[in-house]
């Protein structure tokens, strides 16, 4: 007789792993206001978050990702691009990994450290945009 195999996590992420949202298919394509890019050596997970920002409001308009990761990895950033989306800089910058996992209605244990590699990413490209903005400015002045 068979043992039934448990899902560790929760549906949120069971639905965000199975269907995730703001994949960036292309990013030859995509045009990216800020991209931060982290990766963990001990896991072997990496993401990319790629924002788009309304330069007079600060919001971010559109969040893309692509994530070599585990299940927890990609739910992880497919919520996050939700999240980040309507949110100034400011507040996407202070989005902490605790709110990545409550909004994924929890990871297990061992999986918290792809929450923080996520909101990691989201403040790299964030810290882009920013660079970015100061050379445009740089290159007009």
């Amino acid at each position: 007789m068979r043992n039934k195999v448990e899902w560790a996590y929760s549906e949120i992420v069971k639905d965000h792993f199975m269907n995730p949202r703001n994949l960036l298919a292309d990013e030859t394509v995509y045009k990216e206001d800020g991209k931060g890019k982290i990766g963990n050596v001990k896991c072997g997970d990496e993401m990319l978050i790629a924002i788009q920002v309304d330069r007079d409001t600060g919001i971010i308009t559109d969040c893309k990702w692509k994530t070599y990761g585990c299940a927890g990895a990609i739910a992880s950033t497919s919520v996050l691009s939700e999240i980040a989306k309507g949110k100034t800089l400011d507040q996407a910058y202070n989005l902490s990994a605790k709110d990545i996992v409550k909004e994924l209605g929890g990871l297990p244990e061992n999986k918290v450290h792809c929450s923080v590699l996520g909101h990691k990413a989201l403040r790299a490209a964030i810290d882009d945009y920013y660079r970015r903005k100061v050379i445009s400015a740089t290159k007009r002045g």
